[in-house]
């Protein structure tokens, strides 16, 4: 009996071919055999192999030294390190077990992301330090608090809930359009107003070029010139519900902010901070917990 024929792939069936390469200036000779391919799960394997790292600024926001925009200014101004040299940019990428400093101090591991509520007062400015000396949210609040950024912002005279973090990443979630994050207000509205003026805003308006998403308000009660209404919108632009309001011949007397996503003001004092359990704004943003060196 004759030997049975060599199975083949069946993918080449011409026969080797040479010939000379002007792009190499070389002889290429094609023996029919196929270049062994890369898996790609080995693909994966490889670049896992090659840790990214986080930006640097990043890194030294992350651990409670300043914000990032200061870290940023601290780079330009080589006041930062990476395993001894300097930083000259901020797009630098740190990996696990370098070594960052900021003017010569260490800086540590991130602390675990913690979320606060604060009852913002008016007559104070959301920002760290204020050119015009006004009074300052961060300058008011208890000594005993970490490094924290608020989650947007509240105008000066404007009072209510504002939230905190020590974690820049939770904070830009919240702070996402994307994200679709609820707002509610009370405001005190001055002038003359009906429940259907105020339904004009709920289809979105256009003011001075600016297009404003949908608006619900509610009038609750009204006393002479003065009226309440509770004010539900999801964008959160700057000054939004005050324009809003003028466009409809109205001035903001007051303004209150009770609710931001799934968070509540509820009895909190004026003035007062009080931290959410881990456990409860993790779950309402369906955020697990990260996991931080010093966890292992």
């Amino acid at each position: 009996m004759a030997d049975p024929k060599p199975k083949t792939s069946g993918k080449r069936k011409s026969p080797p071919t040479t010939g000379w390469s002007p792009h190499t200036c070389s002889l290429t000779i094609d023996d029919g055999w196929e270049k062994p391919r890369v898996r790609k799960a080995d693909k994966a394997e490889d670049k896992s192999e090659k840790p990214e790292g986080e930006r640097i600024a990043k890194v030294i926001a992350r651990a409670g030294v300043c914000s990032r925009r200061d870290a940023e200014k601290k780079i330009a101004e080589n006041r930062v390190t990476l395993d001894g040299k300097i930083v000259t940019t901020p797009a630098t990428k740190v990996t696990p077990g370098q070594v960052v400093t900021v003017d010569g101090t260490l800086v540590g591991d991130p602390a675990p992301a913690r979320l606060w509520r604060y009852h913002k007062p008016a007559g104070l400015v959301t920002t760290h330090r204020d050119p015009e000396g006004r009074a300052t949210v961060f300058a008011n609040l208890p000594k005993t608090l970490p490094r924290v950024v608020s989650i947007g912002r509240l105008d000066c005279n404007s009072e209510g809930l504002l939230l905190l973090t020590n974690d820049g990443e939770v904070a830009r979630r919240l702070e996402m359009p994307s994200g679709g994050w609820t707002r509610v207000y009370r405001a005190r509205l001055f002038g003359k107003v009906t429940q259907a003026d105020l339904d004009k805003l709920a289809e979105g308006v256009t003011i001075a070029g600016v297009k404003y998403g949908p608006v619900v308000a509610d009038l609750e009660r009204t006393k002479g010139v003065y009226s309440w209404a509770t004010v539900t919108l999801k964008e959160g632009k700057n000054r939004e519900i005050k324009r809003l309001m003028e466009s409809l011949g109205l001035k903001v007397a007051r303004l209150i902010r009770l609710q931001f996503g799934p968070f509540h003001l509820g009895q909190l004092e004026e003035g007062a901070v009080e931290e959410i359990p881990a456990k409860q704004w993790r779950e309402q943003l369906g955020v697990g917990r990260k996991k931080h060196p010093k966890d292992d």
